[in-house]
């Protein structure tokens, strides 16, 4: 008996011992599948440190070891992974889905916030247990892969911030349980699919920030449970769908920047939960409907350029909820309704750039925490309301450019919580009365182009955060500089110009942050301080038409961020300070008529700044100005001529013809001044480098004929004249609307300021307002595109030659996107745009034009493709990120065609796809390197450079100060 017994207890027990193991070996699928998975990934943070393989050890229990592991979810008795979240984790790779897809009982899957590339694995849709898939803010890129149908009981799908292309996936819309979907900011193309419509449980749809095209369906009103819809900064056809104001639990709507066009739709009135509606940047027409009033729900609606005309309906009264209202940028006509001003909860109204006239409504910011006010570029007149800022809680006041007059409301004088104040461009007048004690906050004031006096006020320096400070254009202003201006702590704009200020320079003791100090046409006397070498952050500089006295201090040339110095039309004396030639930030020195002797020193820094920097000083020779030889002749021979001039001449005959001189000068003047009214009066804005010239000097410098009516024709964009100085200069003209021409100067104004040795300078602009022109140096020596295609020419025959091209390149951009505030894109960055002067030297020519020329045509450049839903600032700031990102794409593709001599068409997409190696044994063959040469490892690090640059995703490419800060330790100095 004990024997049958054993031999039935050793087959029983072998059997649990097999089952056991297997048991096991079960569990330990799923370890071996992560460790898999692991396996597939770059984890540069060294993350997922704990998912390692366990020892073997003795368990009664079906345990998986990988429950222990960070990220992982297990049930309680740790035998079922039902979650696996390794977002944030800083991860890399490709995932194939072999090991993923193994994890059959996955009831949620987090790869947000990495880095993964490439196709993302169709596999994952055999988890049919997922209720929620997040694979958001990665770059899985290619067609989004089919079969998620499978997934019935997903809830969440969020792919939002990947690269993937090609159409919506369609059958998405057999996902009967889910309710947020959000494929925004990738490339999905072509039309949103009607079948979305099905999505009867969908809360949440965002789609923005695609290339969407095509009609908005329709049958996207009937998601009756939805109450967040951002479907904008895509490029629809057609108007918006009325049945969207079926949808009944909407809170928020955000079609912004999507190409619409016809008019709002009535039908939105129905939206009884509405909160938030964003239709901004569209094109959108016809009048603001009456019961949008009624929306009582809504706390933020911005319906911002657009095309939208008529008047504010009276009923926007009842927007008693209201928070933001922004209708910048239409063709809204009339006035403010006075109800506006009674919105208890109303703290953002922006309705700049329309033709809204009248007075703004009294009782203005009286009933509300009023916070940001701009109602510039208008027409409206009267005062600035007088309880503007009693909610106490005011920080941005912008109204320049319309007609308010008066003086400043007693209420502004105190207002604590103003952090921007923008008033020039208006008929302001009297006393500055802001009390800049109790200002605390206070960083911009922009008092310009008004009719102010009795000075600046003199506790300005009690501003302690004040920034940028703009007087200039007020002629009658008169009065000091109060003494102690220079200590305020972060001072870094002081512009004052034309404003009749007489006295001394106060020392500039305490002048370390100040950057651009502005001081022309005023009457300032005295020798400028020594103690100005403290300014060591001063970049510009102008105190031109004054009348400084002394010796120009040699301490200028101790600033090491100089760039622009203007000093002309003083009565400086004594030599030029051969000091200046070891400035190496000197882009334009300007000494012209004064009363300056001397030699020019030799070096070619001088010679490049022309002869218009030093003419107007009789004693002064050298290169560029005559030689010292010819002059001392030529003094000989003036003295002699005076000592034979005859003394005798009649009193009489002298008088007689200087009547007549004068009576035919003011008969001229009169013609001209009729004609100028006819036609639009001209205005001459010359910028630093361009001798003071009357607008009839420069037009005439470039017509066909004596008139100046019309002195380029329309089909005439471009030209070259020489102006009465003997200056050549290339002319742009550009034609622009009167409503926008204030905003378009302003950005004129902004480019003309830049100087930079490798930009193109602008040096002047001449315009009245219906036309402008751009006055721009003019170099002669070809530009880069004609040099490529020139196999000949010697200028990228090196690649020393090449890289010098790179390196002024990359300088010139990084100064428009770091040193400029605010940044300057190019937009137009291309080889074309790339010309050289005397040396050799690449200039970048026409930045910023592409904005001038789509501020003039109701366009806004740039597409947000991550996107936002905010409008205002932070829409601004999101296009202007695109737009630099978009000129760092260029400046890699232009990288890419210096490398191959321009014969790869589209080299930045075409070389990202191919083998590193590929593409370097190309160029090295291409420039001629040998495989022993030195310059072999420098191009390898600007091929890098340019790979980066043309990265798909925009938040993988450097800034510009981070891609020069890459080129520039390839070479030595000498390369400069």
């Amino acid at each position: 008996m004990m024997q049958i017994a054993m031999e039935m207890f050793i087959p029983s027990f072998v059997v649990m011992v097999v089952m056991f193991v297997a048991t096991v070996s079960a569990a330990d699928i799923f370890s071996d599948a992560l460790l898999g998975l692991k396996s597939e990934m770059i984890d540069s943070s060294n993350s997922l440190y704990n998912w390692v393989s366990q020892p073997e050890q003795n368990t009664s229990g079906n345990i998986i070891s990988a429950c222990s592991w960070s990220g992982i979810t297990c049930t309680k008795n740790s035998n079922m992974i039902i979650g696996l979240d390794i977002s944030n984790k800083n991860l890399f790779g490709t995932i194939s889905g072999k090991h993923i897809m193994l994890l059959k009982d996955l009831v949620n899957l987090n790869l947000s916030q990495n880095s993964f590339s490439g196709s993302f694995p169709g596999e994952v849709f055999s988890l049919v247990n997922l209720t929620s898939l997040d694979i958001s803010r990665n770059n899985f890129s290619s067609q989004f892969p089919i079969g998620i149908s499978a997934v019935q009981k997903l809830v969440v799908l969020d792919a939002f911030s990947n690269s993937f292309s090609g159409s919506l996936p369609e059958d998405i819309a057999k996902l009967e349980n889910l309710k947020v979907l959000n494929l925004a900011g990738s490339y999905f193309e072509g039309p949103i699919p009607a079948a979305y419509g099905s999505l009867r449980s969908l809360e949440f749809l965002h789609l923005a920030g695609n290339s969407l095209d095509g009609a908005i369906p329709s049958e996207l009103g009937m998601l009756q449970r939805l109450s967040h819809m951002e479907i904008g900064y895509n490029n629809y056809q057609g108007h918006i769908p009325w049945q969207l104001g079926n949808m009944s639990e909407l809170q928020y709507l955000d079609i912004a920047g999507a190409n619409l066009s016809g008019l709002l739709p009535d039908h939105f009135c129905n939206l009884n939960k509405l909160e938030s509606l964003f239709l901004f940047r569209n094109q959108l027409n016809g009048s603001i409907p009456w019961c949008f009033g009624n929306i009582s729900t809504l706390i933020s609606l911005d319906l911002s350029d657009n095309y939208i005309s008529g008047f504010i309906p009276e009923s926007f009264a009842n927007l008693t909820n209201i928070r933001l209202l922004s209708l910048m940028y239409n063709d809204l006509t009339g006035s403010v309704p006075q109800g506006i001003a009674d919105l208890p909860f109303l703290d953002t109204l922006l309705i700049w750039n329309n033709y809204f006239s009248g007075q703004l409504p009294r009782n203005l910011g009286k009933n509300s925490k009023l916070k940001h006010l701009d109602v510039s570029t208008n027409s409206f007149t009267g005062s600035i309301p007088t309880d503007i800022c009693a909610g106490g809680m005011l920080s941005k006041l912008i109204l320049f450019s319309n007609n308010f007059t008066g003086g400043l409301s007693p209420a502004l004088a105190n207002c604590s919580s103003l952090i921007r104040l923008r008033l020039e461009d208006n008929s302001f007048s009297g006393e500055i009365s802001l009390k800049f004690s109790l200002l605390q906050d206070i960083a911009y004031v922009d008092l310009s182009q008004n009719r102010f006096s009795e000075g600046i006020p003199v506790d300005i320096p009690q501003a302690s955060k004040l920034q940028y400070f703009n007087i200039s254009y007020n002629p009658s202003l008169g009065g000091n500089i109060p003494r102690k201006l220079w200590s305020l702590p972060q001072l870094e704009n002081f512009s004052a110009s034309s404003c009749g200020i007489s006295g001394n320079l106060p020392p500039l003791s305490f002048c370390r942050f100040v950057t651009a100090i502005e001081l022309n046409m005023n009457n300032i006397t005295g020798t400028v301080p020594k103690s100005v070498s403290n300014c060591k952050a001063l970049q510009r500089m102008s105190l031109a038409n004054n009348q400084l006295t002394g010796d120009i201090p040699i301490e200028f040339a101790s600033i090491p961020s100089l760039r622009i110095l203007d000093l002309s039309y003083n009565e400086f004396k004594g030599e030029l300070p051969v000091e200046f030639q070891n400035s190496s930030s000197l882009v334009l020195l300007n000494v012209s008529f004064n009363d300056l002797s001397g030699n020019i020193p030799s070096d070619k820094k001088f010679r490049l700044m022309g002869a218009t920097a030093f003419v107007g000083n009789s004693k002064l020779c050298g290169e560029p100005l005559q030689s010292c030889s010819d002059l001392k002749g030529n003094q000989n021979i003036a003295t002699l001529k005076s000592g034979r001039k005859s003394s005798k001449k009649p009193t009489w005959v002298v008088v007689l013809c200087g009547g007549m001189a004068l009576f035919i000068l003011i008969s001229v003047i009169g013609i001209f001044y009729l004609q100028r009214e006819r036609i639009g009066r001209w205005k001459m804005v010359p910028y630093p480098g361009l001798p003071q010239l009357k607008p009839d000097d420069i037009l005439k410098s470039f017509s066909n004929t004596s008139t100046v009516e019309t002195p380029l024709s329309s089909s005439t964009s471009v030209c070259k004249a020489v102006l009465p100085t003997g200056i050549t200069i290339s002319v742009k003209k550009i034609e622009w609307d009167v409503k926008r021409r204030t905003r378009m100067e302003e950005l004129i104004t902004q480019i003309g300021n830049a100087r930079h040795k490798n930009l193109i300078r602008l040096l002047g602009l001449c315009c009245n307002n219906h036309v402008a022109y751009l006055l721009y140096d003019y170099l002669p020596n070809g530009n880069l595109e004609e040099k490529m295609k020139r196999r000949g020419d010697t200028t990228l025959s090196t690649w020393a030659a090449k890289y010098k091209v790179v390196i002024g390149v990359a300088r010139g951009l990084c100064y428009l996107h770091h040193d400029c505030y605010p940044a300057i894109p190019h937009g137009d960055l291309k080889t074309s745009n790339i010309v050289f002067d005397d040396n050799m030297e690449p200039h970048l020519a026409e930045f910023g034009l592409r904005t001038l020329i789509q501020m003039n045509g109701d366009l806004v450049p740039g597409k947000i493709s991550r996107t936002g839903s905010v409008s205002g600032t932070d829409e601004i700031d999101a296009i202007m990120e695109e737009e630099l990102s978009k000129d760092i794409c260029s400046f890699g593709e232009i990288l890419m065609e210096i490398l191959t001599n321009g014969r790869i068409t589209n080299p930045g997409k075409s070389m990202q796809r191919k083998p590193r190696e590929t593409i370097l044994n190309e160029i090295y063959d291409e420039n001629k390197v040998s495989s022993s040469g030195s310059d072999k490892e420098e191009i390898k690090l600007v091929l890098e450079v340019a790979l980066l640059c043309t990265r798909c995703r925009p938040s993988g490419r450097p800034s510009m100060n981070d891609a020069l800060k890459l080129l520039s330790g390839l070479k030595p100095q000498k390369h400069n």
